[in-house]
């Protein structure tokens, strides 16, 4: 039973713990406008894929981050993919995803392919990423290998630090919550246990008055 109310109320601390973050998310009759998910129908509608836990919660950032970073396009199948597979919270990792969108994939795909070229010993062939088909139809041969490699890895990277960083921040509010739970019940002891408490003379003298009343 205290296990029970100890998970409940660890749940209930997460969510309101992510309650600000409600506002940036899609919702269910966004998503439903979203052409490209409808083969997968209410699958992803399931209320377990909607929660705001520990689980749900860090594995949104690893994958939404680390499908972000997916130079393909239609980023948000997969990501939706990986989603219902792992049990993950989907409005927050699609939310991650579309941190991707046609303002910040230019710089965020140009730093993961001279990422890439480093770790190959490369040299850079390109002054800019546009991902067009156009574009990519002319310079695939020479950006494809350093673009993936260096896309996949920062997506990663930045998506485990996200995972670990929200486990450590969970474990850090349930742990100062339930310090702060200690700390108001031994108050409550401590304020309960200096009351004063009435004389056992004074009980003892009100006893006899009131038999000597009867």
């Amino acid at each position: 039973m205290a296990l029970a109310n100890g998970s409940r109320h660890n749940t209930a601390l997460l969510d309101t713990t992510c309650a600000p973050l409600r506002k940036y998310l899609p919702t269910k009759d966004q998503l439903r406008e979203v052409r490209s998910l409808r083969f997968l129908g209410e699958m992803i509608f399931e209320p377990n894929l909607w929660h705001f836990n520990r689980h749900s919660v860090s594995y949104a950032f690893l994958i939404g981050t680390f499908c972000c970073f997916l130079p393909i396009p239609f980023q948000m199948v997969p990501c939706v993919l990986f989603a219902v597979w792992i049990r993950c919270n989907i409005p927050l990792a699609i939310a991650l995803v579309w941190v991707s969108n046609p303002i910040t994939m230019p710089p965020m795909f140009y730093a993961t392919y001279k990422l890439g070229t480093w770790i190959l010993g490369e040299r850079n062939e390109v002054s800019r990423i546009n991902l067009s088909w156009e574009w990519l139809s002319a310079q695939f041969a020479v950006v494809w290998q350093p673009l993936l490699l260096g896309s996949v890895l920062t997506g990663l990277t930045l998506g485990s630090l996200g995972f670990v960083a929200v486990r450590l921040y969970w474990r850090y509010k349930v742990s100062k919550n339930w310090s702060m739970r200690r700390l108001r019940k031994s108050l409550a002891h401590t304020i309960h246990s200096e009351a004063p408490q009435p004389a056992a003379g004074a009980t003892h003298d009100k006893t006899d008055t009131t038999s000597r009343e009867d």
